[in-house]
């Protein structure tokens, strides 16, 4: 199987920091062959949301493209995945989060998944294939906001969130008072990120090219998941090697 990493070493250092922050930048990890084969499979996924369907193909990628489909299971995505979860770990879905010309962004949120169960993580890796800018279909974060495992963080705007849901709000392990950050990612970076995390996208310049990025999500089973998006077809014959990750439980 073609490598989907560049070399890199998953050590304490890694895992402190997105136990600590909330979220991971690997700055250019994805090999440049999958990077061309990844934005060849976003593009027919984005050609396809026009049309009508029970299972929208933004929502359910990696069942209208068989690439997206073999990265479920791929043996160094699992590796990570295990490095992070631990084990048992399930698939959760991969969502295609591409960011036209002129995309508005996204407002502030966090997803929900065991908030009274610290036990249970809930992990999502977002392959951005040519990267973002600050302020140009950037990600923008708060760092320490999954310590306080809130499913409903919600802002329409940065002022909103700061005279909102941060107000008094210190990282519960290092007592700084918690800020937004906007961030920046070089073409082929990986992102870790946990579920609870607080997280806005800023829109896309018009004048940008398309910000071409999918997601992976993956979690300790336990609970069910509001965001599990796998077909009873896909659950039970989509990827033979990876019946095993599918199930909810």
């Amino acid at each position: 199987m073609n490598k989907l990493f560049k070399p890199y070493d998953w050590d304490p250092a890694y895992q402190n920091s997105l136990d600590i922050d909330g979220y991971l930048i690997i700055p250019g990890l994805l090999m440049d062959p999958v990077r061309e084969q990844l934005t060849d499979s976003l593009d027919k996924i984005q050609a396809m949301l026009s049309t009508e369907s029970e299972h929208s193909p933004n929502h359910y990628a990696a069942e209208y493209d068989p690439y997206l489909a073999s990265l479920i299971a791929h043996p160094e995505m699992l590796e990570l995945v295990s490095a992070v979860l631990g084990e048992p770990f399930r698939f959760d879905h991969c969502v295609s989060l591409n960011r036209l010309p002129g995309n508005c962004g996204v407002q502030w949120h966090s997803h929900e998944y065991g908030e009274g169960e610290s036990n249970l993580g809930f992990l999502r890796i977002f392959f951005y294939i040519n990267g973002f800018e600050v302020g140009d279909g950037g990600l923008k974060v708060v760092p320490g906001s999954h310590l306080f495992r809130d499913a409903k963080i919600a802002a329409a705007s940065d002022g909103e969130l700061e005279n909102g849901w941060l107000v008094g709000k210190r990282h519960p392990k290092t007592g700084a008072p918690l800020l937004i950050e906007e961030v920046s990612a070089t073409e082929g970076s990986v992102v870790l990120m946990w579920t609870h995390a607080a997280h806005a996208v800023s829109p896309r310049k018009r004048l940008s090219e398309t910000r071409w990025t999918v997601v992976y999500a993956y979690r300790n089973p336990g609970l069910p998941s509001n965001a599990r998006w796998i077909s009873k077809e896909f659950e039970l014959s989509g990827i033979p090697e990876a019946r095993h990750l599918m199930h909810l439980y």
